[in-house]
């Protein structure tokens, strides 16, 4: 059977754990878009890990992890984050990359970068990791598959043309130097070696595995919030992030997924510009106690370290989230973070143009939303660690029983710290 472990919202949702989490019962785990532009932070009895391209599968001896063709392929970041595996003693991870996925240039980076820098105040708040030009690229038909690499006569003639394209915008848009396309033909030879011995046919692996009844994972990266075409436009990134496209971008066959986990905070949190709506924001005060006490190490991105904004839980977008990943059950974490609040506000809707609604809206009216609380009573015990849900404080099950009901989606699992097994099943 298929699994997709997707977040709810704006991403940061704590999807790794909960993916390092339930590969213990899988066989495969497979990234299926996305590149090294977000992290997904792991601790484990090696230590603390934020991964940006390997499947948070690595940590298992029995797990085959799997690049599938949706992502974004950065070879060097890939070749960093399994030195750091290796620098801390984690076995060598079985991986299997698809020989269909695409390659993330060095142009790609360059060009993410001069286009913020163009935008100045306009800017998206980018990771500066190449990701939209990557995507341009791909559905424009120039960028280069992992199979290329193999086939040095084809690999130069699509790198020649490619950079030809980027030399002219760097040149005349950017004022920036051009690209040397021999030396970064020479690059990509040397890169090569280092994934030989991972290159696969994962498409043929994954149906052959669909087709044996395996345990598939499929792990998304960022949220509903950040898709490119239901998500808070244009403040999104540039692959889709809703587990459909795990369909495409692993690839498996839509008729083999049973089970869709969305994940979501006990509270908001977003990366990236600070222009984007976010409705249930805690500002002063209020926002940088949250932020000092959320996740594992605060609320600062594993990509980039930018501190993230903070609000209080809001179950319009996570309603909303839910219904456009086709969520079956619910993983909420971090709520041992809330344990030091007398009160929890709870977004339960948005004022817009004198009308309160639950109905999650689109950007231009999103941008005028007002939230409207409703405020639960705090339990002021600390719940870092319970395993037993029962054990929890009346008011903490209280509090997930009432989003919950606002979500529309049961939750099952509720995280109580950040450590793998800070977990208490919810009968």
């Amino acid at each position: 059977m298929v699994k997709a472990i997707v977040g709810a919202n704006w991403g940061d949702e704590g999807k790794g754990k909960i993916t390092d989490l339930l590969a213990e019962q899988s066989d495969i785990v497979v990234r299926f878009q996305g590149g090294a532009n977000a992290g997904h932070t792991i601790i484990n009895e090696y230590g603390r890990f934020a991964l940006h391209t390997l499947p948070s599968g690595v940590f298992y001896k029995h797990i085959t992890n799997v690049i599938g063709n949706g992502v974004a392929l950065d070879i060097r970041k890939l070749a960093e984050e399994i030195t750091s595996l290796e620098t801390a003693g984690v076995p060598a991870p079985n991986l299997i990359i698809s020989e269909r996925a695409q390659l993330l240039m060095p142009y790609h980076i360059l060009q993410d970068t001069y286009e913020e820098e163009r935008l100045g105040g306009h800017a998206f708040g980018s990771t500066k990791s190449g990701i939209a030009p990557f995507y341009s690229d791909k559905y424009a038909k120039i960028g280069i598959q992992v199979c290329d690499l193999f086939h040095e006569d084809r690999l130069r003639e699509h790198l020649e043309h490619a950079v030809s394209i980027k030399n002219i915008l760097f040149q005349t848009m950017y004022h920036k130097p051009t690209v040397d396309v021999e030396a970064l033909f020479a690059e990509l030879l040397q890169l090569r070696e280092i994934i030989r011995p991972y290159v696969g046919d994962a498409v043929t692996f994954l149906h052959e595995a669909c087709q044996a009844n395996r345990a598939i994972l499929l792990e998304g990266q960022l949220g509903a919030m950040k898709d490119p075409d239901l998500g808070i436009v244009p403040m999104t990134t540039s692959s889709h992030t809703l587990a459909a496209f795990g369909c495409v971008g692993a690839p498996v066959p839509p008729t083999s997924v049973e089970e869709i986990i969305c994940v979501s905070k006990a509270y908001s949190s977003c990366v990236g510009s600070q222009t984007e709506p976010f409705v249930s924001e805690v500002l002063g005060e209020a926002g940088d106690e949250l932020r000092r006490r959320g996740g594992d190490k605060g609320e600062f991105g594993a990509t980039t370290g930018r501190p993230r904004r903070v609000g209080w839980f809001d179950t319009v977008a996570t309603r909303y989230g839910c219904m456009i990943q086709g969520a079956t059950q619910v993983a909420l974490t971090c709520l041992d973070v809330l344990s030091y609040l007398d009160e929890i506000p709870v977004c339960t809707g948005y004022e817009i143009q004198g009308q309160v609604t639950k109905q999650f809206p689109v950007p231009a009216l999103l941008e005028q939303a007002k939230p409207v609380f409703t405020v639960l009573p705090g339990w002021k015990t600390d719940i870092r660690g319970v395993t037993d849900y029962q054990a929890l404080p009346v008011n903490a099950k209280a509090y997930v029983d009432f989003i919950e009901k606002e979500i529309e989606t049961p939750i099952h699992i509720v995280s109580t710290g950040p450590k793998r097994h800070e977990i208490a099943m919810r009968p």
